[in-house]
């Protein structure tokens, strides 16, 4: 009887360890996913852009229209980041002439919807030229849509991030910024990613900027000190976006 006590103990703890195991798992990713750095609303609320454009929110990604765009601007956000974070600057790049859409991320990672592009250039038929670029882990997402679409985008734009792709044959112009303060962005692995851009490469360094200041979502963990402040380095990056833009072969912004 004994014998058969022991076994029944140990069959019923070959089910159990196993469903805490995975019970115990499972709630740390859930609260891992839940953990994530909040768009500082007031900042935002304060942040003003120098025309008003039409927002809206299509399927949860939010769009900024400026009216008569020509030129269109897909931007993933960074890992863990709310998407309402990048707001101002899409505010910004689109009160001059661009169409603005701002991808909204499953759990705020653009890891699980890497094609989250996919639409939006059909809901916009009269953007001739378009563009696509993101924010950290968001920056090396879009190279993904990018390389998976050929032909579609004429350019995309790093925000303190790099190619997840071999980009080098495909005709595109890149534009990549970080801050000069950043603490979050693997330097050594940005430099080796150099060689998977093609030859048109415009390098941007915003003197006292950090990884954080291209959204508006207070201070990241392992970021430098920036001696600038949030709303600077948002002008700073809108207008490097827009000179770049404006300088492409083909396209250009409507900017005033």
């Amino acid at each position: 009887m004994k014998k058969n006590g022991a076994q029944k103990k140990k069959r019923l703890l070959r089910i159990v360890i196993p469903v805490a195991v995975f019970a115990l798992l499972l709630s740390a990713g859930l609260m891992y996913l839940e953990s994530y750095y909040h768009a500082a609303d007031d900042a935002i609320a304060a942040f003003s852009a120098d025309r008003a454009v039409k927002e809206r929110t299509i399927g949860g990604d939010m769009v900024f229209d400026p009216g008569g765009a020509k030129t269109g601007l897909i931007f993933y956000p960074g890992g863990k980041v709310d998407q309402e974070a990048y707001v101002p600057l899409m505010r910004a790049v689109s009160s001059n002439g661009v169409l603005c859409v701002l991808c909204r991320m499953p759990f705020r990672l653009a890891v699980f919807d890497t094609h989250a592009a996919d639409g939006v250039r059909e809901a916009f038929p009269d953007i001739a030229h378009w563009y696509i670029g993101g924010h950290s882990l968001g920056g090396a997402v879009a190279s993904i849509e990018l390389k998976a679409h050929p032909g579609v985008y004429e350019g995309m734009i790093l925000l303190a991030s790099f190619s997840d792709k071999d980009l080098t044959e495909e005709p595109l112009r890149v534009l990549s910024v970080y801050g000069s303060e950043d603490g979050v962005l693997n330097r050594e692995a940005y430099e080796q990613a150099k060689n998977l851009l093609p030859a048109d490469v415009t390098e941007t360094v915003i003197d006292g900027g950090c990884h954080a200041y291209f959204g508006m979502y207070g201070t990241q963990d392992g970021d430098g000190q920036p001696s600038i402040t949030n709303e600077e380095q948002i002008r700073i990056t809108a207008k490097a976006i827009l000179d770049w833009l404006n300088n492409g072969a083909a396209s250009g912004a409507n900017a005033d």
